[in-house]
């Protein structure tokens, strides 16, 4: 599929497949070889092909730099740039990683936060545990780094299990459910992505993915996520209501009993 978004490929295209130097590639994309260089050490860029000691960059790096050039002039922090590409093809045109940029950045969470356990610990009122760590962490919503630091993925969820805790609830019985939780949200996530795909997104593959439809694209993929996210408070207040109804009247009875 090939998609063109607005002056994503002038520079890219220039000089066919030229191959480039690192001070070449700086001066094509605008930016200095000393901020290049530390992109591609928080491997923002594929490594360059290699003749002695000479790399070569190609369109695919002319590309991902035009892309990080323009999300950090938007005020998108390195971080959260990685994210955006860590799952978009190494040799993708500006085209498409424009393309895959405008349908993953509105989803991505919060910036991560950089913490301790002790310090998780203190914030969750329990003593510091490396077996309740270990479950955050095969969550998928700690990450331990190499300097003996935690990584919080989504720093909103954190704060929502805190104040969770905060009630009285064992840290190992909200791990457990939350849990349970991401199992059955995901199969939610699925369901209205299936739905994205098979209706907006065919449509649009089938209309040959003209560039005056691709803002269209983009703009319902930035306005499903409030709506999936409305629409699942709902039926959550909706269902909780019931559970809560169904859980006090058979606690009255069963206290009516003794």
């Amino acid at each position: 599929m090939s998609v063109v978004t607005h002056g994503a490929t002038a520079a890219g295209d220039e000089d066919g497949d030229r191959e480039l130097t690192v001070d070449e590639l700086a001066a094509r994309v605008g930016v200095t070889v000393r901020n290049l260089r530390a992109y591609s050490a928080r491997g923002l860029l594929p490594p360059p092909r290699m003749v002695g000691r000479t790399g070569y960059y190609g369109r695919e790096h002319v590309a991902r730099l035009l892309l990080v050039r323009e999300m950090l002039a938007e005020g998108y922090s390195l971080a959260m740039i990685e994210r955006t590409l860590a799952s978009a093809p190494a040799g993708a045109s500006s085209a498409t990683l424009a393309l895959h940029r405008a349908l993953l950045a509105p989803w991505l969470p919060p910036e991560p936060e950089t913490t301790t356990g002790v310090e998780l610990a203190a914030r969750a009122g329990i003593q510091e545990d490396p077996a309740i760590v270990d479950s955050l962490v095969r969550l998928g919503l700690v990450e331990r780094l190499d300097d003996g630091t935690l990584r919080v993925l989504d720093p909103a969820l954190l704060t929502a299990g805190l104040q969770v805790l905060g009630l009285g609830v064992p840290a190992d019985r909200l791990i457990a459910a939350q849990g349970e939780v991401n199992a059955r949200v995901r199969e939610i996530a699925r369901i209205y992505v299936q739905m994205f795909v098979e209706t907006g997104w065919q449509a649009f593959v089938e209309a040959g993915a003209p560039p005056a439809q691709l803002e269209e694209i983009r703009t319902t993929v930035a306005r499903l996520q409030p709506a999936a996210a409305q629409a699942v408070l709902a039926a959550f207040r909706t269902e909780m209501a019931a559970a809560v109804t169904a859980a006090v009247e058979a606690e009255l009875s069963r206290l009516v009993g003794e």
